[in-house]
């Protein structure tokens, strides 16, 4: 799936009245956009034996591999035709400074179309002004203002879990990714755009939940060129959630986020405040805060439960930075840490980067605005206009020569003599991109520290209260319909136990 999602849905749009015609002609056209040749100057083109989807299939089944064996043919920049897409693969990471300095490929230009898919939101295309109005909003997401944001999220993930600390410590069972989407999901939406008014608040924030999560179910299929209409209800799906994030409905929550309210501010200077687009923007927002956080908080559970020594070393760590800080696990949820404090938990921090290493398998991805040279130290290539360049970051998170044993989690990979460890080296040269989860550059997620914020304070709360097991020993695949968007969702849920610890 992902950015070629058709093949799993050929047999139900088949199945559409006229849709069998309209897809046969619709390979003879492909067909013939199939018959590319590669040029002098161009990158290897592969393309594979079917139309539209290409090398798509492959790619999907096996991501790393896939990718391994090309580089082993083709060398470290190769053309793939992937879902009606040709996108040039750049694997180099002393290359990547290229891509990002180029002006002739475009971040925004893509992002754009993107948003167009999956949120319905049409200004952003046509409007420069207001694309460098809202992204003037993300300092909002570090600095003092992340301070912030970091105690309202601890305040928050209190309130979610003082009735469990009021229970027995009878144990209680739960599916590991339904517990992350419940948690992440409501204390990220209370964080940032406050908590609802009614009376019946836990019920408003349950269904909005729940209603996301099957939106975003469908995100693979969304950013194809499906149309959304043969998606079944997810039209209707996404214009409830629209609806309930416009100004009318967000007025009757308390409680904003400095970024919520300026990214409020300058959507009513573009639109009239009953405008549906403004639901549709804060739609976009909210999912980009929440959904690679809720896999990312799931796998970071999964290896600790799956890895008891590594749970006893983030245990001690936390409980040495409360007794060194005058707090105690008493009664109740007494605990606050700064985000001074949780950055200076070395083996918590190692945690989080280990996991991001091993499950994100994102790709940093521009268009090519018109037929350019890319340049480089090795070798220059041309591309072609409209085609798409990529980065494709789990290439060097599971090198065996940057790091040792890629497919093992290793907690402290990201610790030396007790501090955080920054130096990686490919061929004997110190690498400055290392890890790539969030991209880099100025598409680099603004987000990025809110996420992992929030990923550590979980972490804590649940190993300074819970005791905390896993109950399917199974070992754990990925699930990689988002390939090259973020981090991967488990293919299945497992189960897990906790109680209070005595």
């Amino acid at each position: 799936m992902g950015l070629f999602s058709l093949e799993p849905l050929l047999p139900q749009l088949l199945s559409f009245p006229g849709l069998a015609l309209a897809a046969a002609l619709l390979v003879v056209v492909l067909c013939l956009r199939a018959g590319r040749t590669r040029r002098p100057g161009e990158p290897p083109l592969i393309k594979g034996w079917l139309p539209y989807l290409g090398e798509a299939l492959k790619l999907q089944k096996d991501p790393l591999g896939f990718m391994k064996t090309l580089q082993k043919q083709h060398g470290d920049t190769f053309t793939v035709l992937l879902g009606g897409k040709y996108i040039t693969f750049i694997l180099d990471p002393f290359q990547y400074q290229f891509v990002m300095k180029s002006h002739k490929l475009s971040f925004q230009i893509f992002t754009n179309k993107l948003l167009r898919k999956v949120f319905s939101i049409e200004k952003l295309a046509t409007n420069d002004d207001l694309n460098n109005d809202l992204h003037g909003c993300y300092h909002l997401l570090q600095g003092t203002s992340l301070d912030i944001l970091t105690e309202n999220m601890m305040q928050n993930l209190k309130q979610v879990f003082e009735l469990q600390l009021l229970k027995t410590t009878n144990w209680d069972t739960a599916y590991l990714l339904t517990f992350c989407s419940s948690v992440i999901f409501e204390v990220t939406f209370t964080t940032i755009y406050g908590k609802s008014l009614a009376d019946n608040r836990k019920t408003f924030i349950t269904e909005l939940r729940d209603d996301f999560l099957k939106f975003d179910d469908k995100f693979p299929y969304l950013i194809s060129d499906i149309p959304i209409e043969l998606l079944g209800n997810v039209k209707s799906i996404r214009k409830k959630l629209i609806k309930r994030l416009t100004s009318e409905h967000l007025a009757k929550t308390q409680g904003w986020s400095e970024v919520v309210q300026m990214r409020q501010d300058i959507l009513e200077k573009y639109y009239t405040l009953e405008d549906f687009e403004i639901g549709a923007h804060h739609l976009g927002f909210l999912w980009a805060s929440v959904t690679n956080t809720i896999p990312a908080t799931f796998w970071a559970m999964y290896y600790l439960l799956q890895h008891p020594e590594a749970m006893a070393v983030l245990r001690d760590e936390i409980d040495h930075l409360l007794q060194s800080t005058g707090q105690k696990k008493g009664s109740g949820f007494p605990i606050q840490l700064t985000r001074e404090q949780l950055d200076s938990l070395v083996y918590l921090e190692s945690t989080v980067l280990e996991v991001l290493r091993l499950c994100s398998f994102s790709s940093i991805i521009r268009f090519v605005q018109e037929d350019l040279t890319l340049q480089s130290e090795t070798q220059d290539y041309c591309l072609r206009k409209g085609d798409l360049v990529a980065i494709f970051p789990p290439v060097i998170h599971y090198d065996p020569e940057i790091f040792e044993a890629p497919e093992e989690f290793r907690f402290d990979r990201f610790v030396e003599d007790g501090k955080k460890k920054t130096a990686f080296f490919k061929n004997g040269k110190k690498l400055k991109y290392y890890l790539l989860p969030f991209g880099f550059g100025a598409s680099k997620c603004p987000g990025r520290f809110l996420a992992i914020v929030e990923v550590k304070q979980l972490l804590v709360v649940l190993l300074t209260y819970f005791d905390l097991e896993i109950i399917d020993a199974k070992p754990m695949e990925a699930n990689y319909s988002r390939l090259l968007f973020g981090i991967q969702h488990p293919a299945s849920d497992v189960l897990f136990r906790y109680k209070v610890r005595s």
